[in-house]
């Protein structure tokens, strides 16, 4: 999610641990494409290839009957593609409405037209995920669907969105990280002269690839797509985790600053929950057997 943010004054006082040098930031230009007044920028570039992405491995998965035994695919991948498109209704209608809620409320207050300007930035994760959940049930209580498979298999590629998020993130030049003196510290052109953690690449490695791997080991080695809730629960948990940790070395939004102390952001706070439904739901999951388990959800 995009966000301006000004110099805080701590990061002047940190000036003198910060390096002589840094590695500069690379000079990419935001914008991907350009036809006329038309600008297609590589923020939207990547949630779009990052949902078709997830989209795609979905329907990957429904088609390898072997990783789902000792059950079958609960549906077609015709079936996955007519979700995704509640699924990316309610990410980014969800996304924009919690970053305004969550993030931004009395600007947005007092300028609610701005609200429905999206392609000025501002997306919330935590926003976007209640917003696919409410698309989740919606969809798999009108075609009699169990809605943690629906879960499940939107969580195996979520990764791959995420990544790409937050490398265009990193492209932007946006949601740096805090002053440091690390080697890899980067000067980031509307941060202040002061070098800061590339924090956005953590993200990328952390909620990206990592989970990713994760989510894949426990498809193919431990039966997850047979366990309803399991693969999503571990989702659920291994982002808030990996949020959570990258928040200690994320710049917080100006407008918020930290909400106590000099440590917990408003990221870390919204990750708590997430991490409480995945906690739940992979307990949920392992405590059922595997088949019978599949069986009660299947017929939810």
């Amino acid at each position: 999610m995009p966000a301006s943010r000004n110099v805080p004054a701590m990061s002047i006082i940190q000036a003198s641990a910060a390096p002589l040098l840094a590695i500069p930031f690379p000079a990419i230009d935001p914008v991907a494409v350009k036809i006329g007044p038309l600008q297609v920028r590589w923020y939207a570039l990547a949630y779009i290839v990052g949902l078709l992405l997830a989209a795609w491995w979905a329907r990957r998965l429904l088609r390898r009957s072997e990783i789902w035994r000792p059950v079958r695919p609960p549906m077609e991948p015709a079936v996955f593609d007519d979700f995704m498109l509640w699924a990316m209704l309610g990410v980014i209608l969800g996304g924009r409405l919690g970053y305004v809620l969550f993030y931004n409320p009395a600007y947005y207050l007092a300028n609610p037209g701005e609200i429905v300007a999206v392609w000025k930035g501002g997306m919330s994760f935590h926003g976007g995920f209640l917003g696919f959940l409410a698309a989740a049930w919606l969809f798999a209580r009108r075609r009699g669907l169990p809605v943690l498979t629906l879960l499940d298999l939107s969580a195996a590629g979520a990764p791959l969105a995420l990544f790409l998020g937050r490398i265009a993130n990193f492209v932007n030049g946006e949601l740096w990280g805090r002053v440091t003196d690390v080697p890899w510290a980067m000067i980031f052109p509307r941060a202040g002269p002061l070098p800061r953690h590339p924090s956005q690449l953590y993200e990328a490695a952390l909620e990206g690839l990592v989970l990713f791997i994760l989510l894949w080991w426990l498809v193919t080695r431990h039966h997850a797509l047979a366990r309803p809730g399991l693969l999503g629960g571990t989702f659920c948990a291994g982002y808030a985790t990996a949020r959570i940790i990258a928040e200690f070395f994320r710049e917080p939004d100006a407008q918020l600053g930290y909400l106590v102390g000099s440590w917990l952001t408003m990221g870390m706070l919204l990750s708590l929950p997430l991490l409480a439904l995945g906690l739940w739901l992979v307990i949920r999951a392992l405590r059922q057997p595997l088949a019978a388990g599949s069986r009660e959800d299947s017929t939810a």
